[in-house]
């Protein structure tokens, strides 16, 4: 994991200066992607089944299980953050999703320590969209996350 890259840049829209992000965007990247994997999961369609999963073309893949090894990814690097760093995650994905803005910033990451504090990771992984919260915050900060071919979108 990298370090976190301080945000000094001015507001997109040129308004202010952008507060610290405080996040490192490798990780992120990472959590979105996880995210967005997690997210297209469905219910167990036929939890009795005893097919190979090649004759049934890997359905299984798809489906939300106790087991799974997405969430299982996903709750791990939101856990591997420290609590701060948890916290601005919360702030970041409400700011994507509109229910603060950039202004807001330190309001935003004091409202998820009083509200989500000792479970944030299980609060992330159940808002749906959480992937395009994160990076719909992400770009407030004028940052976007790494594409397929390793190069960083701005």
């Amino acid at each position: 994991m990298t370090s976190p890259q301080p945000v000094s840049s001015a507001d997109p829209r040129g308004a202010r200066p952008v507060p610290e992000l405080a996040l490192p965007l490798e990780t992120l990247t990472f959590i979105i992607v996880k995210a967005r994997e997690y997210d297209v999961k469905e219910a167990d369609s036929d939890p009795g089944e005893g097919s190979d999963p090649v004759d049934d073309g890997q359905a299984d893949v798809l489906e939300d299980k106790a087991s799974d090894p997405v969430r299982e990814e996903l709750l791990g690097a939101i856990r591997g953050l420290n609590g701060d760093a948890r916290m601005r995650l919360v702030a970041l994905a409400w700011l994507g999703r509109g229910t603060f803005d950039l202004g807001e910033w330190d309001q935003a990451v004091a409202t998820a320590r009083h509200e989500h504090g000792p479970r944030a990771a299980e609060y992330l992984i159940g808002l749906p969209l959480l992937g395009d919260y994160l990076e719909d915050g992400l770009a407030l900060f004028g940052e976007g996350i790494v594409d397929d071919s390793d190069r960083a979108e701005s």
